[in-house]
C-alpha cells in the first residue's frame, strides 16, 4: 500500500485551500470561506474534472479517515466538558429521543416513498446518527445489499459537503444565538470533522457545543446496534437479496471508534484542568492542519455525478429524511429553551 500520491494530492489541495483563504483576508479583512471548506469544495472540484487512478486511493483515504481521526482526537484538547454540564441535563436526554424519533419517522418516510426496508434502514441511521460510520456498522447486522450501502454512503457524502456548505448561511436566517447553532451542527451534520467545518465560521464555543453534541450522538450507535441486531434476530423482513452483506453480531467494544475514546479522555483532562497550558497551542494548531487535509481528501471521494444518476425515489428519501432531523432538531431547541 502506497500512501505518497494521494498524501501529496491531499496536500496540494490543503495548501491551495490556505493559499485562498489568505487572498480573501488580504482582500476582504476576513476569510468569507474558512480553509476547512474550501478544501473540501477544491477537493470536490478536482474530483468532478478527474478521477484520480488507483494509485491515489490509498493515501486519499488515509488522509480522510486516520489524519481525521487524529485531529478529532487532538480537539479534545481544546474542549471541555463544563461547556455541555452548563446547558443542563436535558440536553442529553434530549439528543438520545432525537435519534430514536429521527431513525423511527426517517424510517416509516423511506418506506412511505418505497424504498425496501433495508436501504431504508440505512438511510435512516445513516442521517440520524453519523453518516458512513453508521451504515457501515448497520450494514452487517441487517444483511444490507452492498449496492444499498454503496448508494447510500455516496449520498451522505454529497450531502455531508453541502450541509457543511450551507449550514453557517443559515444562521441569520433562523436567529440562532452561538449555542443554539452549536446545537443544531452537532445534531444535524453527519460527521465530527464536518461539525468542526460548519462551526469554526460561528466562534470557538459553538466548535465546543457542536463537537460534545455530536459525540454524544455518535454514541448512540452503540445502543442502535444492538437494538438492530436483536431485532433482526427475531424478525424477517424481506428474503435475503442477492449480494446481501451476512447478518452478524458486532461486538459493543467495536462500536465506539478509539479516537472518540481519546478524544473523551483528553477533554476530560482538560476539564479537570490537568493539561499542560504549553500544549495546548500546538494541539489545535496541529487538530485544525490535519482536519483541513481530511475535508481536501472527503472532497477527494466525492463524486457528485452520482446524485444526478440516483433515482428521484431514492434522492428525495434521502433529501427529506434529513430536512426531518432538522425540523426535530429545531423542535429541541425550542422545547429546552436553549438560550
Amino acid at each position: 500500500m502506497v500512501l505518497g500520491p494521494g498524501l501529496l494530492l491531499s496536500a496540494l489541495v490543503t495548501v491551495g485551500a490556505f493559499g485562498i483563504e489568505d487572498i480573501e483576508c488580504r482582500m476582504f479583512g476576513r476569510p468569507w470561506l474558512e480553509a476547512l471548506v474550501l478544501a473540501i469544495l477544491l477537493g470536490t472540484v478536482v474530483r468532478s474534472v478527474w478521477t484520480p487512478g488507483a494509485c491515489f486511493q490509498a493515501g486519499i483515504d488515509f488522509s480522510a479517515k486516520i489524519l481525521l481521526e487524529i485531529a478529532v482526537m487532538l480537539l479534545g484538547a481544546a474542549v471541555s466538558f463544563r461547556a455541555l454540564a452548563g446547558i443542563g441535563p436535558g440536553l442529553l436526554f434530549g439528543i438520545a429521543g432525537t435519534v430514536i424519533l429521527a431513525i423511527t419517522a426517517s424510517f416509516g418516510l423511506c418506506r412511505i416513498l418505497g424504498l425496501p426496508h433495508r436501504l431504508a434502514l440505512l438511510v435512516a441511521c445513516g442521517n440520524a446518527i453519523c453518516g458512513n460510520s453508521a451504515i457501515a456498522a448497520v450494514a452487517p447486522v441487517i444483511g444490507a445489499d452492498s449496492d444499498d450501502v454503496a448508494s447510500s454512503i455516496a449520498f451522505t457524502a454529497v450531502l455531508g459537503v453541502l450541509v457543511v456548505l450551507s449550514l453557517p448561511l443559515l444562521l441569520p436566517v433562523l436567529g440562532f444565538s452561538v449555542t443554539q447553532f452549536g446545537v443544531f451542527a452537532g445534531l444535524t451534520v453527519y460527521a465530527v470533522p464536518q461539525v468542526l467545518a460548519a462551526t469554526t465560521p460561528v466562534g470557538a464555543m459553538a466548535v465546543q457545543i457542536g463537537t460534545l453534541v455530536k459525540l454524544v450522538r455518535v454514541l448512540m450507535l452503540g445502543p442502535v446496534v444492538l437494538a438492530l441486531s436483536i431485532a433482526a434476530r427475531a424478525v424477517h423482513t424481506d428474503a435475503e437479496p442477492p449480494g446481501s452483506i451476512a447478518r452478524k453480531s458486532i461486538p459493543i467494544y467495536a462500536i465506539v471508534p478509539w479516537f472518540i475514546v481519546a478524544f473523551l479522555g483528553l477533554a476530560a483532562l482538560h476539564t479537570l484542568g490537568l493539561m499542560p497550558a504549553v500544549a495546548l497551542a500546538p494541539a489545535a494548531g496541529a487538530a485544525r492542519l490535519l482536519t483541513v487535509v481530511s475535508m481536501a481528501a472527503l472532497g477527494l471521494g466525492v463524486d457528485i455525478r452520482v446524485v444526478a444518476r440516483a433515482g428521484g425515489r431514492v434522492t428525495g428519501a434521502v433529501v427529506t429524511s434529513l430536512l426531518l432531523l432538522g425540523f426535530i432538531s429545531l423542535g429541541l431547541i425550542r422545547m429546552l429553551g436553549l438560550a
